[in-house]
């Protein structure tokens, strides 16, 4: 059926739906009455609405348990004051010839008017015979058990997502600047169909619905928001200039609310096949007055043994019409990764030199003389590895807020983030001149032993004449965010509002390090274990020795990356008749990312006397020397300045988009008999100019380019959610979306890195099509009152022009690249990765959900305050990625096909504890490289536990463990082979402190 059609009958659907007013009831809808109600308990509020207009309450007790109303003020009908009083709540409430009916969203099937209402509906100015119980109402939790904390959040969110029409997660905070986890990555992982990568012992990037983190927007207060950072590790990206937003900048205490918007209506912004993270932070009218919490706590992670601070603070105070809400939030956190590194794999060719007589001649001819794919594959540097880092989070948040109670709302929020890393990058590897890290062995080393399996990847191997290199890498990254967003809504009429959005946010990432290389030539190493998740090397002299090693290179890159937004955004909403509303909207974004890369390498600094040296202080599997970096460059007396005769080919590019966009929705919110319809169907149209500044490859040299690409579209949506029953909701879903490409992907320049092994080009494509995804889902939901539910979804995405890579190895003269980008001893032959992306065939993806939640009251005593939740999602997809012009199919990057999560809690008003799990199955990460089939990391399965204990309803103590089976982070080559890339622990951490409430 087409949207023209839906839309049709949707519309037809409200006018046959919509009540035959008496001239009575129309008289009684048009006087305006003298409201003057504060923000309080929904029943006392609308016990007061009821005496001010004389209207009898129709009122179910189970819609208004726990909720308190808005603040009205100000000259209303009694529909508006009413509407603005259940404002954002989770009830059904109007008024029907001249009654006040509020029900349960799901139990507004129950009775369409007066006419069907019982007795016991229709209240009395006093408050008992406003909330009884009429007998067609669900069931309601024994009062015996009091719902509060973790329970409490869960029931909140519970009841945001059963009333949304689309299908949508919500978590929100235990307490004020209390959110459930201490990461907000982590705590979306407890969402259906989110998965989590993790870096340095946290949370940092979602996947949504098996679609990586660079197809998720993120809005922060209504306005899209982008801000980076890096891992200490260069095989999990490094420095990360993308889309994908990083989670770990924010402190979570900052948020009391986060919504996955997993369907696109046309309403929303762009930009989001996989979803939408909603982030919210405290307004001073989300509370009933004065407010003011401190929080303090103490961490530390097993492997720093450091005891570090995380401290919150939040102040909320209102006069009148006016509020004022401040809000900070600082940690330390030290951790330490450390295990084993390889910088990938590649086929290579021994001499006939560097084999020896022990090795059978098979073997030898194949190490020798073998071609093409006949080649073994051989890991490159084999290293052990520490890296540490001292990380320093801050949030600072500042609200105003103006409501009057009358249908305005206006904010100005500002919101700084700061995040810090002092990192420490300590390794020891077998990757000095004469090592085991390039493309061929034809130097001083000699095999004598060989394990070679069924791939043709050597597993372990013993070898003589073997350079050795370590290396000590200091690391200085800042991360500063800022948003400013001024939020408005307003009735302009009775029926008419007014929704308006200014904002601009920016997010600069800075990074510094310096590295000094040392090495220790003619060992004889060996390694073993390369098919397992934990190989060995041993080594023919003692790696901590200082008189082992001698200075050789030294190394300094600084890293700069700018993202800046501006937006603003306008809508109308009329209310056409009591059950729908007409939506147009408008919006203009500006978008850039800017960056550049400055390095430069010293080499030939041997001769130093007495090399300033220390002992790796971080664990690993072996102690070993490395170069004390301050020292070095202060013994030197080397300038670390860098400026732009530093730059580093192809990373100094600029993206730019200008959007405009509108839209138009209709919404109906009506019965079917005695079915409940919530709907919306609309179309977005947008238009963005991208331009893209780089820099060119010509026989002349580099040269700057720029290029300008525009592109349309129109993104059709239509949601629909059906109150089956009181406790059965069914949902429908059919959209049309899009994701803009990758920053890199969009370059006007090629990216050129260079590594001892060789190196990747990457080059961009400012004219790649946006990924375009048609998407259809469904739901059916069960709720249990504030008990629990049952829900299962299905999906499916259909995208076109699926932007994929392809990559060629050649040599690096055939680049066009100057040799001057080369590090010392290379020349043109060595072997490069020269990948671009391109506008694949396209790709789909899709999947099934199921999450359950339950209080277990039905057990005797203690028991019912137990309960639990959990979700597991299927996902499946796959694209072509070509590697010299073959295609492989190839799983998304970023998906798993199963992600599960649960959590068993035990909850009262003095005491709770819960403990939960997330599991995610492999997922693909890159393309590989060097001629392996993709890249992947392994499965994972992390174990997290929190308790609390009230003292005093406003003195908490809280107790958490992290990570409590210290799960292995494993990333390997080739999704057949499986050739172990790294293989790390973190450890797990504990807090425990408290917070107190004034």
């Amino acid at each position: 059926m087409s949207f023209t059609k839906i839309a049709a009958l949707l519309v037809g659907t409200s006018v046959l739906a919509a009540p035959v007013a008496s001239a009575v009831a129309q008289e009684a809808a048009s006087r305006t009455y003298r409201i003057d109600a504060p923000a309080q308990d929904l029943a006392d509020a609308l016990i007061a609405l009821s005496r001010s207009t004389g209207m009898p309450l129709a009122a179910v007790p189970a819609a208004l348990r726990d909720l308190r109303s808005r603040q009205v003020r100000g000259e209303l009908t009694a529909s508006q004051g009413l509407a603005q009083m259940t404002r954002d709540l989770p009830v059904h409430a109007r008024i029907v010839g001249s009654t006040i009916i509020v029900q349960p969203r799901a139990a507004a099937i129950v009775s369409q008017g007066p006419a069907r209402s019982s007795p016991s509906q229709l209240a009395s100015p006093e408050r008992s015979a406003a909330i009884a119980t009429p007998e067609a109402v669900q069931p309601t939790p024994p009062p015996e058990i009091v719902v509060t904390g973790f329970r409490r959040s869960l029931d909140v969110a519970q009841a945001i997502k059963r009333e949304a029409t689309g299908s949508l997660e919500v978590i929100v905070a235990e307490d004020i600047a209390a959110f459930p986890d201490q990461n907000l990555a982590e705590a979306l992982q407890r969402v259906p169909g989110v998965a989590i990568s993790r870096d340095g012992g946290e949370g940092r990037q979602i996947s949504l619905r098996g679609l990586g983190p660079s197809f998720t927007r993120t809005e922060l207060n209504g306005m899209e928001v982008l801000s980076n950072t890096a891992s200490g590790l260069d095989s999990r990206g490094g420095v990360s200039r993308s889309r994908s937003f990083d989670y770990s900048v924010f402190a979570s205490e900052l948020f009391n609310q986060v919504v996955v918007e997993k369907s696109y209506a046309a309403e929303q912004d762009e930009g989001g096949i996989g979803g939408t993270v909603a982030l919210r932070t405290a307004k001073p009218f989300d509370y009933p007055g004065n407010t003011l919490v401190l929080g303090a706590k103490g961490q530390v992670n097993q492997y720093t043994e450091t005891l570090t601070p995380r401290l919150v603070g939040l102040a909320s105070a209102r006069s009148g019409d006016f509020g004022v809400l401040v809000s900070a939030a600082y940690s330390q956190t030290e951790t330490i990764e450390w295990g084993f590194r390889n910088w990938n794999w590649s086929r290579m060719n021994f001499g006939s030199g560097n084999v020896g007589s022990e090795i059978d001649p098979e073997t030898r001819e194949r190490l020798v003389n073998a071609e093409g794919d006949e080649r073994v594959w051989n890991s490159r540097a084999q290293t052990y590895g520490s890296w540490f880092s001292d990380r320093e989070r801050l949030g600072l948040t500042g609200t105003l807020q103006y409501d009057p109670g009358n249908g305005t709302d206006i904010s100005l929020n500002v919101l700084y983030g700061r995040l810090t890393n002092d990192r420490q990058e300590n390794v020891i590897g077998n990757a000095g001149s004469n090592g085991l890290s390039a493309n061929d062995v034809t130097g001083t080393q000699v095999v004598h032993d060989i394990v070679i399996d069924e791939f043709g990847s050597i597993n372990a191997a013993s070898v003589s004449g073997v350079d050795l290199r370590n290396e000590a890498k200091p690391t200085q990254d800042q991360t500063d965010f800022w948003q400013v967003a001024l939020n408005g809504r307003t009735m302009l009429t009775d029926r008419l509002e007014l929704t308006t959005l200014a904002g601009w946010s920016s997010s600069q990432f800075e990074s510094r390090w310096q590295r000094a290389y040392m090495v220790s030539n003619d060992h004889t190493v060996s390694f073993a274990g390369m098919e397992t998740d934990t190989p060995r090397n041993s080594y023919d002299f003692d790696p901590a020795d200082p008189a082992a090693w001698a200075l050789q290179s030294l190394q300094f890159r600084e890293d700069n990356i700018e993202s800046e937004f501006y937006n603003a955004e306008a809508a109308l909403a009329w209310e056409v008749t009591g059950d729908s509303t007409l939506k147009l909207g408008g919006e203009f974004k500006h978008f850039e990312n800017s960056a550049h890369r400055y390095q430069k390498n010293v080499n030939n600094v041997g001769g130093l006397a007495n090399v300033p040296t220390m002992l790796n202080p971080h664990s690993s599997e072996i102690d070993f020397i490395v170069g004390d970096v301050p020292a070095i460059f202060a013994a030197l007396g080397q300038d670390t300045a860098l400026n732009e005769s530093n730059l580093l080919a192809g990373t100094d590019y600029t993206v730019t988009e200008r959007t405009f966009a509108g839209f138009g929705q209709y919404e109906l919110d009506t019965m079917l008999g005695d079915i409940g319809l919530r709907a919306n169907i609309g179309v977005r149209y947008y238009n963005t100019r991208l331009d893209s500044k780089g820099s060119s490859v010509t026989p002349n040299g580099l040269v700057p380019v720029e290029i300008r690409n525009t592109y349309d579209g129109f993104l059709p949506a239509m949601n629909v959610a059906l109150d089956l029953t009181p406790s059965l909701v069914a949902r429908f879903g059919a959209n049309r979306n899009i994701s803009r490409p990758g920053f890199a992907d969009l370059s006007a320049a090629a990216t050129v890195r260079v590594a001892g092994y060789g190196g990747t080009i990457s080059a961009g494509n400012p004219y790649l099509a946006p990924y375009t995804a048609d998407s259809v889902e469904g739901a059916l939901e069960y709720y249990d009152g504030t008990r629990g539910s049952i829900a299962l979804g299905v999906f499916y995405k259909n995208m076109k022009s699926f932007v994929t890579s392809e990559t060629d190895q050649l040599p690096y003269s055939e680049t066009g690249y100057p040799l001057s980008l080369l590090e010392e001893g290379q020349d043109g032959s060595i072997i490069f990765n020269f990948t671009r992306p391109i506008n694949g065939p396209g790709a789909s993806i899709h999947g099934v959900e199921l999450a359950a939640r339950r209080n277990f009251d039905f057990l005797p005593g203690a028991l019912g305050n137990f309960g639990a939740l959990g979700n597991v999602t299927y996902a499946d997809g796959k694209s072509d990625v070509f590697y010299s012009g073959t295609p492989y199919e190839l799983p998304l990057t970023d998906l798993s096909k199963w992600s599960v999560n649960g959590t068993l809690y035990y909850d009262t008003e003095q005491f709770g504890a819960r403990g939960s799990v997330a599991y995610r199955s492999r997922y693909r990460k890159g393309d590989g490289g060097n001629g392996n089939i993709g890249e992947y990391f392994s499965p994972s399965t992390v174990v997290d536990a929190t308790a609390y204990y009230n003292v005093t309803p406003r003195l908490q103590l809280r107790v958490e463990a992290l990570n409590l089976t210290d799960e292995r982070i494993i990333q390997y080559a080739d999704g057949d082979a499986r050739r172990l890339m790294t293989s790390t622990v973190s450890g797990r951490t504990f807090t425990f402190g408290g917070s107190m409430r004034f």
